[in-house]
């Protein structure tokens, strides 16, 4: 699920304490990143658009052109899910262009918890979730109605509103300020580091 990146639309907190141009530079960057794991040959992987025109816009580098894209359509969040999910027979998983932490291991291991439960859940440590995945549509469409999107209640409203087991897997962190992108690019910074140290230790 990803709204097109262009100057002055989404990221409205990170834009207002880093600037307009810079959240649009991070804002691309997330959804490359994003774009660049959840491709895998383990699964179909459809870009779910808006607003409608996105469906058309060329972004070299951010969504590639081999990926299909399907537009989200009219409605709040939830009634965008329901649709996005809907479309699709068989086991799911829908996955936004916040979390810069998501790799292609985490969303295989989505999939695999499915194995245990109707659904699994990837909370994000402000509230609300980096990925949902489900056996069946059916089993979380209605889930969406009612909850208190982009808030510290997401996740907690709709597992409440689940009527299935749910599995729960890491944590992960958004950027949807600047303090987090600063707080993720000191800790990216840090597992560089120690990647450089322990591959110069393997090599001596």
């Amino acid at each position: 699920m990803a709204r097109a990146p262009a100057l002055g639309q989404g990221k409205t907190r990170l834009a207002r304490d880093a600037g307009r141009l810079s959240a649009l530079r991070i804002n691309r960057m997330l959804q490359a990143r994003t774009m660049r794991f959840a491709r895998d040959t383990r699964w179909k992987t459809v870009l779910v658009v808006t607003p409608e025109r996105a469906r058309g816009v060329s972004l070299p580098g951010v969504w590639p052109r081999s990926v299909r894209r399907a537009t989200q359509g009219c409605g709040d969040l939830g009634t965008r899910l329901a649709r996005a999910m809907n479309r699709v027979r068989g086991a799911v998983a829908v996955i936004g262009t916040d979390s810069p932490e998501i790799g292609e291991r985490d969303i295989a291991l989505a999939f695999r918890a499915l194995g245990r439960a109707p659904v699994a859940i990837g909370p994000a440590r402000d509230g609300g979730f980096w990925i949902l995945a489900a056996r069946r549509s059916r089993d979380v469409s209605r889930a969406f109605e009612g909850v208190r999107w982009s808030s510290a209640h997401t996740l907690a409203d709709v597992v409440a509103r689940l009527t299935v087991d749910v599995v729960r897997l890491r944590t992960l962190d958004d950027v949807d300020t600047l303090e987090d992108w600063r707080a993720w690019r000191a800790r990216w910074r840090q597992r560089c580091a120690a990647a450089k140290l322990s591959e110069r230790g393997s090599i001596g």
